[in-house]
């Protein structure tokens, strides 16, 4: 099935249109393949409910270099389909546990089952500026696509960000 059959005519409207910009991003996202796999696979195993999780790495001048990605649950059991809300307790763990290390966490990725890989409102309501923040797109039970984004408060829009494969 094409993935324009997986997009509800929710992310057709002004309101969801409004949330995302076509320009690019200034800085790019270096990831390594591993986190990538590691990101569609918890998103994967994780569906029909939306997974998220955080991004490992850390920040310069050209961007975001992500080394892995940690799952962290999902505490929205109401609308676990389409909606998440990130454990503050597995976060909380997780920045104890990186303390004095040479990764930080620079951003939260999370699904969006049976829809494409763009953000929501309630997605840019969420969000920090200067994380980034991957959405993967499982349909049917498989990845079909998988987007990065940057949020800006002046515009109040996602930007898209440019992706470059990472040898680690």
């Amino acid at each position: 099935m094409p993935l324009s059959e997986y997009e509800p005519a929710r992310f057709r409207s002004p309101e969801y249109k409004e949330v995302w910009s076509e320009q690019a991003a200034e800085q790019a996202c270096y990831i390594t393949a591993d986190a990538i796999e590691n990101m569609k696979s918890i998103a994967v195993l994780g569906y029909p409910n939306e997974v998220c999780g955080l991004l490992l790495g850390h920040i310069n001048q050209q961007g975001w270099h992500i080394l892995s990605v940690r799952q962290i649950a999902n505490l929205n059991t109401n609308r676990a389909a389409d909606r998440f809300e990130l454990d503050p307790k597995g976060y909380q763990a997780i920045d104890v546990e990186i303390r004095n290390s040479d990764v930080e966490i620079i951003g939260v990725f999370h699904s969006h089952p049976d829809c494409p890989a763009k953000p929501s409102p309630t997605d840019l309501d969420g969000a920090w500026e200067g994380f980034l923040y991957p959405i993967v797109s499982v349909c049917d039970g498989e990845v079909r696509d998988v987007r990065y984004w940057e949020p800006h408060d002046d515009t109040q829009q996602f930007h898209p960000v440019l992706v470059k494969e990472k040898n680690v």
